[in-house]
């Protein structure tokens, strides 16, 4: 169902993901960030947390206790994707996850790599619970198998998520459209490697941080393709032979 204009309630997904976080719903500066009912409650990105208020009463909104999201998964290093992490950490007690590379440039505060500077705000240097340091991992939580995939090229220790889960396999790549920015220190070829191994998963729903929600798989597919033509058009890519 479409949203009313103006509606700040949380957008349902499936029947256990919910979008509760991003410019239409809490702040202009946020990502899309997605809460996961897997018996225990799981956060994927935190938003900038400058309006943390808003992410807060919106789990509420879609039924849940956001004391019981024991797991925040912060797929990279962005402001708009971690700045609220360690404010809900304090607030609630969850654990927060991010890939070791990522992880070093949060807990050095590192204002230009973690875009801070973009959203004028001063990253506080915050300590990351649970690092992930492989090329893929796994969390198993509330039963439930969460493949952690590095996907370095937006940032040194992007990852995304994978699961089975309403039937479907659900893919969450937050931010593999944005523009690859030298400014941030974007590597275009890990990038490229990055979607085509993204685009071998074979995935049924894809949940992007900026853009929502792309299915079935064929959608997905060619939501992928778009986003590594779109970097040849823009000239972030070099120019195919």
């Amino acid at each position: 169902m479409e949203q009313k204009k103006g509606n700040r309630d949380p957008k349902k997904i499936t029947e256990h993901i919910y979008r509760v976080s991003g410019p239409d719903l809490t702040d202009p500066r946020d990502c899309a960030s997605y809460l996961l009912d897997l018996g225990e409650l799981v956060l994927i990105d935190s938003g900038a947390g400058i309006h943390l208020d808003r992410l807060v009463r919106n789990i509420e909104r879609a039924g849940f206790d956001p004391a019981k999201v024991s797991t925040i998964i912060l797929t990279h290093c962005h402001f708009d994707h971690m700045g609220g992490g360690f404010r809900f950490r304090e607030q609630f007690g969850s654990r927060l996850v991010m890939h070791a590379l990522d992880a070093a440039l949060v807990e050095a505060g590192d204002q230009r790599l973690t875009a801070a500077f973009c959203f004028n705000v001063y990253l506080e240097p915050y300590f990351v619970d649970l690092k992930v340091y492989g090329e893929e991992e796994q969390l198993e939580i509330g039963g439930n198998k969460l493949t952690l995939l590095h996907t370095p090229g937006h940032t040194p220790g992007s990852i995304s998520v994978y699961l089975n889960i309403d039937g479907k396999k659900v893919l969450f790549a937050q931010d593999i459209g944005a523009p690859l920015l030298k400014e941030f220190d974007c590597n275009p070829y890990a990038w490229v490697e990055s979607v085509e191994k993204l685009y071998t998963l074979n995935a049924d729903m894809l949940c992007d941080g900026h853009s929502g929600a792309y299915e079935p798989e064929n959608v997905v597919k060619e939501y992928l393709r778009y986003c590594i033509q779109s970097q040849y058009e823009q000239g972030y890519l070099p120019a195919q032979s």
